[in-house]
């Protein structure tokens, strides 16, 4: 797919835009003023793959431990501002790297002005976060519910608020719950501008339901050739988030690197407990940093044809099965060793 051209906003170290690659970001669910919990929760996110952090910044006891957690961790740090602008100035002096604001409960244009003109002073980054949860009360009255068309009245009404400060440094969220209002907010706004693009499903609800919502949303919108940085919401440990948003990532061909698995559905013809195999893989290679793909297939009459492109794969039998290699069959195998073996021809790829 051909991704749309945007303009680069630099976050940290992290290039959001452009020719960059789609990062992944994600929210710690931490309390913000506990400074050894977050920096502890940012390190575990970091060690699977997470590129730029948010934490919520509730009030100032929050906001002046900033610094300090920024001292302890090695990615960009976004600071979640809401109803109080003094708390994005204070931030902004303690070296934060983003700003995520919501339009809605921010305040007067004033108070918008002197936060963009810090930001600018700091060379700071906005993300301009509309959310249909908080959309403004004209904006309800004049289009009846949070509709896409509401979302992207409000985003523009910021970015050109935003503008008029010289402030261009901006990055554009538009989230709903569901799917289609967000999906087609994203195709809205893509047409009128051209700041880089985060994505993400908001509320997308648990780990089971939170994932298909999100990887259906999230995919939709990437497949078009939108967006330039991810966050799965999901309710529960952050780090699943990281997981989930690699896998969208990799299944549209946006990312290389780490081992993708291909396991069959199991059918009347599947003599081993194939669910169980693939589960003991992918514990085993979830955070292998090499690029190849591994076929787990149930059935020995089949599986190395269906699988023929992966690179390395195991199809198992009654009491053996099959070890090969780019469809082609390497050795026969005893049914107790088929794992074994796999995570040693993937070891030695």
């Amino acid at each position: 797919m051909k991704r749309r051209w945007t303009k680069s906003v630099e976050m940290g170290d992290v290039k959001i835009g452009g020719e960059s690659p789609i990062s992944i970001q994600s929210m710690t669910n931490t309390d913000t003023r506990n400074i050894e919990e977050t920096i502890e929760q940012i390190k575990s996110l970091e060690e699977v793959g997470c590129e730029l952090v948010r934490v919520a910044i509730p009030d100032m006891k929050a906001a002046y431990k900033v610094d300090q957690i920024k001292k302890g961790i090695d990615i960009p740090l976004i600071a979640d501002i809401h109803f109080d602008y003094r708390l994005a100035l204070e931030v902004l002096d303690r070296g934060i790297d983003g700003l995520r604001i919501n339009p809605g409960n921010i305040g007067s244009d004033q108070k918008v002005k002197v936060v963009a003109q810090k930001a600018l002073e700091k060379g700071v980054p906005i993300r301009v976060g509309v959310n249909a949860g908080s959309l403004e009360r004209e904006l309800l009255e004049k289009y009846g519910h949070p509709s896409a068309e509401a979302m992207v009245e409000s985003a523009l009404r910021h970015i050109n608020l935003l503008e008029k400060f010289d402030f261009k440094d901006i990055i554009i969220s538009l989230k709903a719950s569901k799917v289609s209002t967000t999906l087609k907010a994203y195709k809205l706004i893509s047409k009128k501008i051209d700041y880089p693009l985060h994505v993400g499903i908001t509320e997308a609800g648990t780990l089971k339901s939170g994932t298909i919502k999100s990887a259906v949303g999230i995919g939709a919108i990437l497949a078009q050739g939108l967006g330039d940085t991810i966050r799965v919401s999901l309710t529960g440990d952050p780090v699943e988030e990281i997981y989930v948003a690699k896998e969208i990532l990799k299944s549209l061909g946006l990312r290389k690197g780490g081992v993708e698995i291909i396991s069959c559905p199991t059918c009347g013809r599947c003599e081993i407990d194939l669910v169980s195999v693939a589960n003991r893989v992918e514990a085993k290679i979830v955070d292998l940093d090499k690029d190849i793909e591994v076929a787990i297939m149930g059935c020995v009459v089949n599986g190395p044809g269906e699988a023929r492109e992966a690179d390395l794969g195991i199809a198992g039998g009654k009491n053996m099965g099959l070890l090969f290699k780019k469809g082609e069959i390497l050795k026969k195998v005893a049914g107790e060793n088929l794992v074994e073996e796999l995570l040693n021809e993937i070891e030695k790829f």
